[in-house]
């Protein structure tokens, strides 16, 4: 008769076979789990890197920052000066013009008539005085207008009043633009 091997070697095949399958599987699933903790790794890395960075970047913004504030106080100081510079030089190229307009007010008082309050704000003074009579104060007005320092007077209130039952007073206040003169523009 025939020798029949009657062994499972169909069946230890098959085990043998799932045994492999299984280190395969052992070993894909290990490879995969050391992949991911790499890249895990990678990534955690890379974004700490980053994160300096931003630090980095941040810290450097402060500083700028700073920088920028300096940059602006020194910008504003920098205003003053030139503005204080500007008020000390209209102050020194105006100095002669008080002298000029107390002189032409001094020249433009007819008699009869005297001063009692001169305030000047801006190119505008406002006069304040006595006169004996309203004819001293159209002739002051007349006189003002006359001037090539002052333009446009405008007489604001007149009152008459008694000083003393004996003089006959007229109180008046006038306002007065300042000006100057064509020749003292162009010598400036």
């Amino acid at each position: 008769m025939a020798r029949i091997n009657l062994l499972p070697w169909r069946e230890e095949r098959r085990e043998e076979r799932r045994k492999r399958f299984l280190l395969v599987l052992i070993g894909v699933l290990a490879g995969s789990i050391g992949a991911v903790l790499i890249a895990d790794q990678i990534i955690t890395a890379a974004i700490e890197r980053q994160m300096a960075r931003n630090d980095y970047i941040g810290k450097q913004i402060a500083v700028v920052d700073e920088r920028i504030k300096q940059i602006s106080e020194l910008k504003a100081r920098r205003q003053q000066l030139v503005e204080r510079m500007r008020i000390i030089q209209d102050l020194q190229g105006n100095r002669q013009i008080s002298g000029r307009i107390f002189d032409q007010l001094a020249r433009t008082l007819p008699d009869g008539v005297y001063f009692t309050d001169v305030k000047m704000a801006g190119k505008t003074l406002s006069i304040s005085g006595a006169a004996e009579s309203n004819n001293r104060v159209s002739e002051l007005m007349r006189n003002l207008d006359a001037s090539d320092w002052f333009d446009a007077p405008s007489l604001n209130e007149v009152k008459a009043t008694s000083a003393d039952q004996v003089e006959q007073a007229n109180v008046f206040q006038l306002t007065v633009r300042q000006t100057q003169p064509k020749v003292v523009e162009d010598e400036q």
